[in-house]
């Protein structure tokens, strides 16, 4: 049988990189960063106020208290600037720009309050600079403040919209085609016949695929029929596709659509040396598209598509951190592998605790348990017997 490692990279080959688009700040949320963002302006753009108070000059408050005229207000947003004389104190919000001839800010809180037209009593005096923001304290203009491989999440576009970017290049989202075959399928919300089971891999995958960055579309219920998988399929291919996915059909059964359409097109089928997900394939059909076939057997081909295509979409898309996370934990139950095979079983890790206990079984048809995990539990291939309190490696699902 092939080595995990040996068909992950025959995967990671396939798809390769899919070039940078541009796209708005509200398009760029989970996308890598593909060029460096230079910022024209500081940040701040100038001086600005940290507290609701009154600019002065700190000068003029030797002495508390003491009661200053205040002849404007300097809301955030007024732009004209108005001159601070000696002698006198204009009210400032949070974030306005100080005026100049002011040095520092006092809080309102240190005041009476006193209004704009008016005066204001100053009970206690402050240093040059207090609660001043000053320009460039943050970012100077012509600084690099996010770099190519970034990814973009809530800060970095906070980022990018505060330097004035409306816009980023990213790198482009793997196009992929979801393609579910079964003439056994029926979609959900349909009544099930004797027989009969809900096509579930299809929408499964489409998420695995979406949530590793790559941007899905589902092609469902192609019947157990060569040349109509064929046909179906080329039709689907009008559309520009960087990677197909197949789930089922690549057993050694009398029914194996997609091993019957595509052994003499360019996709070479293996067993590799795992549990779930022994039967795959991959390829390019006709030479043409990407394709990577995976075991119909829902937790076989969710974990199979975790363990080689995931990786690659994510590579492909420039993420730096292709991997799931991986920690190490000692097992809470004892475990049993096949010889020569590596296993990934279903579990939930408890991080205070530093242990991993299994979800459910080993057998490849048990979704609802997958559902319930957190993490995939990895036995080696050289390992048969794994006892209670021994150290494995977990790779964090939610990572």
């Amino acid at each position: 049988m092939r080595p995990v490692e040996a068909h992950a990279a025959a995967v990671a080959e396939l798809i390769a990189p899919t070039g940078t688009e541009t796209v708005p700040l509200a398009a760029a949320r989970g996308r890598v960063l593909a060029a460096d963002l230079t910022s024209p302006v500081s940040l701040p753009p100038f001086d600005n106020s940290a507290m609701d108070g009154y600019a002065v000059l700190a000068a003029d408050l030797a002495t508390t208290p003491v009661t200053l005229p205040v002849p404007e207000d300097v809301p955030a947003g007024r732009v004209d600037g108005p001159l601070l004389a000696p002698g006198t104190a204009h009210r400032i919000m949070t974030g306005a720009a100080v005026p100049e001839g002011a040095d520092a800010v006092v809080q309102v809180e240190w005041t009476d309050g006193g209004l704009p037209g008016a005066t204001v009593t100053i009970e206690r005096g402050v240093d040059a600079g207090q609660s001043v923001r000053r320009a460039g304290d943050d970012v100077t203009a012509g600084q690099v403040v996010l770099t190519a491989g970034t990814v973009l999440g809530a800060a970095q576009i906070g980022l990018a919209a505060a330097v004035g970017a409306p816009e980023l290049t990213v790198h482009r989202r793997p196009r992929v085609l979801v393609l579910s075959t079964g003439s056994e399928l029926v979609a959900p919300g349909e009544p099930l016949r004797h027989g009969q089971i809900h096509e579930s891999n299809g929408p499964m995958l489409a998420a695995a695929v979406e949530d590793a960055g790559g941007e899905a579309r589902l092609l469902r219920f192609v019947p157990d029929d060569v040349e109509e998988f064929l046909t179906t399929l080329d039709a689907a291919l009008a559309e520009p596709t960087d990677l197909v996915i197949t789930s089922g059909g690549v057993s050694a059964g009398a029914y194996e659509v997609v091993k019957d359409a595509f052994t003499t097109r360019g996709i070479a089928f293996t067993k590799v040396a795992m549990q779930p997900g022994m039967p795959q394939g991959a390829g390019r059909y006709d030479g043409r598209v990407a394709v990577v076939t995976l075991p119909g057997n829902p937790v076989s081909s969710l974990v199979s598509f975790e363990v080689f295509v995931r990786p690659a979409l994510r590579r492909a898309a420039g993420h730096p951190h292709p991997d799931r996370a991986r920690v190490r934990a000692r097992t809470a139950e004892e475990l049993r592998s096949p010889a020569g095979r590596r296993q990934f079983r279903r579990g939930r890790l408890d991080a205070v605790a530093g242990t991993v206990a299994p979800v459910g079984g080993a057998g490849s048809h048990l979704l609802a348990a997958l559902a319930q995990a957190d993490c995939l539990l990895v036995v080696g291939e050289d390992v048969t017997e794994v006892a209670v309190g021994s150290e494995v490696e977990v790779w964090l699902l939610e990572s």
